[in-house]
């Protein structure tokens, strides 16, 4: 199967979509709070997007019904939004897909609920490390192996484990486009990185085991140990001038 490389013209296409993500992440970031629900989130990421001509993408896709997944705790990813208040010390990622004129762009941010313990504060800090080492890796001349070897090599390093169930995936005019990037990996092996490409890197790094089941809704996936679960992922272009990533907040 072949890579769809995608132009500068279409990378502007995604930065765009990708622009609208990010500035919900950061507005997310001031409300998120001790008793706001996660289908309260759901109402104001999708007129948020709306509001700036952007379109929710995951909502209705495959037939999933909300405009973004929610996961709480031990709820690895495709956790529904619902009337549950967050409590302090709880843990949610929200992901969410905007597409603007035909173009996707995505992004997961696990978020902190008021106080939480050290534990978890490592965790959390261990995933979004184990994202930049793999942005830092997504260079001409590497190769998807390079990308997830650093991802798991930084998890491990920090105690936890890297759930292999799920990956990043390409992403342009398609939600899920082809590559699949691994989060675990062997220097030097998987496809070639090249110019045009433009994939997420999504790392799923649990405190306990990798091993995962998908609740009777079909959907939500959770730790089979229980073990709370951190993932942070940002859409990425490979370029010349190296990695630029199309949903940094800044």
């Amino acid at each position: 199967m072949a890579v769809d490389l995608k132009t500068k013209e279409h990378i502007r296409g995604i930065r765009k979509a990708g622009r609208i993500v990010a500035a919900c992440h950061k507005a997310l970031s001031k409300r998120i709070a001790p008793g706001v629900t996660t289908l309260e989130i759901d109402r104001f990421v999708e007129r948020f997007m709306l509001d700036r001509g952007a379109t929710p993408a995951q909502k209705g896709y495959k037939g999933y019904p909300f405009a973004i997944c929610a996961s709480v705790n031990e709820v690895v990813c495709h956790g529904f939004p619902d009337s549950e208040p967050l409590e302090t010390g709880d843990i949610v990622t929200i992901d969410m897909v905007a597409d603007v004129d035909g173009w996707k762009a995505d992004s997961a941010w696990t978020y902190a609920i008021g106080r939480i313990n050290t534990a978890t504060e490592k965790l959390l800090l261990a995933a979004e490390q184990s994202l930049q080492d793999g942005i830092k890796q997504a260079v001409l001349g590497n190769r998807l192996g390079d990308i997830g070897y650093a991802i798991q090599a930084r998890a491990e390093r920090a105690g936890f484990d890297v759930v292999t169930a799920f990956v990043g995936h390409g992403i342009g005019r398609n939600m899920h486009e082809y590559p699949e990037v691994m989060h675990r990996g062997v220097p030097g092996q998987g496809i070639a990185l090249e110019e045009g490409m433009v994939i997420t890197i999504e790392p799923i790094i649990t405190a306990g085991r990798a091993d995962v089941y998908i609740a009777q809704d079909g959907w939500r996936a959770r730790t089979r140990d229980g073990a709370w679960a951190a993932q942070f992922e940002h859409t990425v272009a490979i370029t010349k001038e190296g990695p630029i990533v199309l949903t940094r907040w800044d």
